[in-house]
């Protein structure tokens, strides 16, 4: 290592700035958020200091003596010669120095922080690329949310209780490993920390028990939505527990590269449906959810799209609670939304559609029941789940009650992917081309006239138009 990584503790201390411009008033800042009493020496300070508390300024060239009492020096001027003589005059001093882009005279350097104070995270490349390191912690900002600030401060409150219950150094690392990756964790993160110090403070009631007498810890089930296919329209929150959990129980509906992102030694359980061909009853998924939860394992349950729009969600959820069973919920990006956007139809239009209504176009004993008058409407947008075994139906019912049959019509295939194809017609002609073109499900079906703003705003469309 070319620099030893350490924290220094600047509470109360007085830190010298030297330089007035916008690149010291940034190192400033950084030192007045961890709570040191900042000086600023600079003949003149930049507009980017307008109106920053908690700083000295010293309106003057660099003199050594500005140097009494400072616990930590940074050079940030423009002028080599300057940033040269603080830092000699602060070694001779034996006092750390900072050269701002400068590590050859510098004897700390200053890292790249990801903040979710107490927790710190820091990212250094020695000076090599300090872009590289900005790089790797915006990649960090996706995988730490802002709640593991908390994590750490709920921890540190119960860490001498927990220390005294539980002695034994291995068990209490393993105590503390069930903690911070299991419910508790989640309960904080999800800002019921009242709910988080019930849970910890019975599982180290638990914990003094004799091994035959103790309680055993039941899982929790993530009901996550992947959303219509693109892994980059997961949400921070699904990314985090798609990794955290032991079983992945997913639908047909999950595309590759959303389940690859999944916990690599996880258990893949498929439960997906496809038309006819259910490889598990809804039921049966219900139960297995149940089972495993109770068998203390952390259960992702992943669905395409949003699990609450025509995803069964609640009939899930509603046999989790009624077993007792935690449970979280994670809204994904529906394929209305997403499909739509990616082929260039906005769902609704000033001057197309001030409404949007979804419905699910699947048959049941060969028939289509629907609210046919209420979506024969002007001015509306009319999105389909599962409508293309229906298509023929849907379009006759819709322009048999009072929809014109020039009305234009979409038909979007494996929406936001690769394999994404758009085909467009009216509702007279779309059940004829979608024939033409064998198109298969998955699919979705979207109906009125903002579909006619496709050739002017789609972006992302790699198949045929």
């Amino acid at each position: 290592m070319d620099f030893l990584p350490i924290f220094l503790n600047v509470k109360d201390k007085l830190c010298l700035v030297v330089g007035g411009g916008g690149v010291a008033r940034r190192k400033a800042a950084m030192l007045t958020s961890a709570g040191a009493m900042v000086k600023v020496v600079a003949p003149a300070l930049s507009g980017a200091f307008a109106g920053m508390p908690g700083i000295g300024h010293v309106a003057e060239y660099f003199q050594p003596g500005h140097l009494d009492g400072a616990a930590l020096v940074i050079a940030a001027t423009g002028d080599s010669a300057v940033n040269l003589d603080v830092s000699q005059q602060a070694r001779a001093r034996n006092i750390p120095v900072n050269v701002v882009d400068n590590p050859s005279l510098s004897t700390f350097i200053m890292p790249s922080v990801l903040d979710r104070s107490p927790l710190l995270v820091a990212f250094s490349t020695g000076g090599a690329s300090p872009v590289l390191a900005r790089m790797l912690r915006s990649k960090l900002e996706t995988l730490i949310p802002q709640g593991y600030g908390r994590l750490a401060a709920f921890s540190a409150r119960f860490r001498d209780t927990v220390k005294a219950r539980v002695t034994s150094l291995a068990k209490r690392r393993i105590f503390w490993e069930a903690v911070l990756e299991g419910a508790v964790a989640e309960e904080v993160l999800a800002g019921d920390e009242a709910g988080a110090e019930a849970m910890l403070l019975g599982m180290l009631e638990n914990a003094r028990l004799p091994e035959n007498e103790r309680v055993q810890q039941v899982g929790e089930v993530y009901l996550v939505g992947a959303g219509p296919g693109d892994a980059d329209l997961l949400t921070f929150r699904a990314l985090r527990l798609m990794q955290k959990a032991d079983v992945v129980v997913y639908d047909n509906l999950v595309s590759k590269p959303v389940l690859k992102m999944t916990r690599r030694d996880a258990t893949r359980i498929f439960a997906g449906k496809k038309r006819d061909d259910h490889v598990m009853p809804q039921e049966k998924i219900n139960e297995l959810l149940v089972r495993l939860a109770k068998q203390g394992k952390r259960v992702l349950r992943l669905k395409g799209g949003d699990p609450f729009i025509f995803g069964r969600g609640g009939e899930e959820i509603e046999t989790l609670a009624e077993n007792g069973i935690p449970f979280q919920v994670v809204p994904g990006i529906t394929a209305a939304s997403g499909v739509a956007a990616y082929a260039g139809i906005p769902l609704t239009h000033r001057d197309h559609a001030q409404s949007c209504i979804f419905v699910t176009g699947h048959l049941k004993d060969g028939s289509m029941n629907l609210d046919w008058e209420a979506l024969a409407r002007p001015n509306q947008t009319i999105v389909v789940y599962m409508g293309l075994h229906g298509l023929a139906m849907l379009c006759a019912e819709l322009i048999g009650h009072g929809l014109p049959d020039s009305t234009p019509a979409a038909i979007v295939q494996q929406g936001t992917t690769q394999n994404q194809r758009v085909i467009s017609g009216t509702l007279a002609t779309l059940p004829g081309i979608a024939q033409i073109e064998k198109l298969q499900a998955p699919t979705l079906i979207i109906v009125g006239g903002v579909v006619a703003l496709r050739k002017k705003l789609a972006w992302f469309n790699p198949g045929k138009p």
